[in-house]
């Protein structure tokens, strides 16, 4: 028992190569969150011609940060749309959050993101992109469309959310 003890207290103090830390309790609430870059490429045929989509969303650190109510922040993203047909580029623009500022009120604007935005489909107006502004890391969002014309110009909606569609007191969707 002796030599146990003799043997254990010979370890210098100050020697700490044999500790190591498995778990970590604690979250930096400190470090900015970004939503990872995507870069989406999509073939659209549309009255004949063929146009090529392109949907880069990037975090932008020179955008405002958004704080949720826990203290976390994040990084809002700017997200890019060129639309090219027959070597000439229809549309070339930059999209944030404050490019739906006319769709939501601004204490929502001020706590959320721009998700994303994504081919959705051929109407008669145009080529239709889905966008969708949020609060970070929540399943809360409002969801916009774009419509880009043959010509290139832009109008913009605020969509219904599903919930908004259906209409509990009759029990059917309006």
């Amino acid at each position: 028992m002796v030599s146990l003890l003799t043997a254990c207290s010979s370890h210098k103090k100050g020697q700490n190569d044999d500790i190591q830390v498995i778990t970590k309790d604690s979250v930096v609430t400190d470090s900015l969150q970004r939503m990872p870059i995507s870069d989406s490429k999509v073939l659209i045929n549309y009255k004949g011609k063929q146009y090529h989509s392109t949907v880069l969303r990037k975090p932008d650190e020179g955008l405002p940060i958004v704080v949720n109510d826990e203290g976390s922040r994040f990084v809002d993203n700017r997200i890019l749309l060129k639309i090219v047909c027959d070597g000439k580029v229809v549309l070339d623009k930059a999209f944030t959050k404050q490019s739906f500022a006319s769709f939501v009120d601004q204490d929502f604007l001020d706590n959320a993101i721009l998700d994303g935005l994504v081919y959705d489909k051929i109407t008669p107006q145009g080529l239709q992109y889905a966008a969708s502004l949020c609060y970070p890391q929540t399943d809360l969002y409002i969801p916009l469309s774009v419509t880009v014309t043959q010509g290139g110009k832009i109008s913009m909606a605020k969509e219904e959310l599903i919930e908004d569609l259906y209409d509990s007191s009759t029990d059917s969707v309006k």
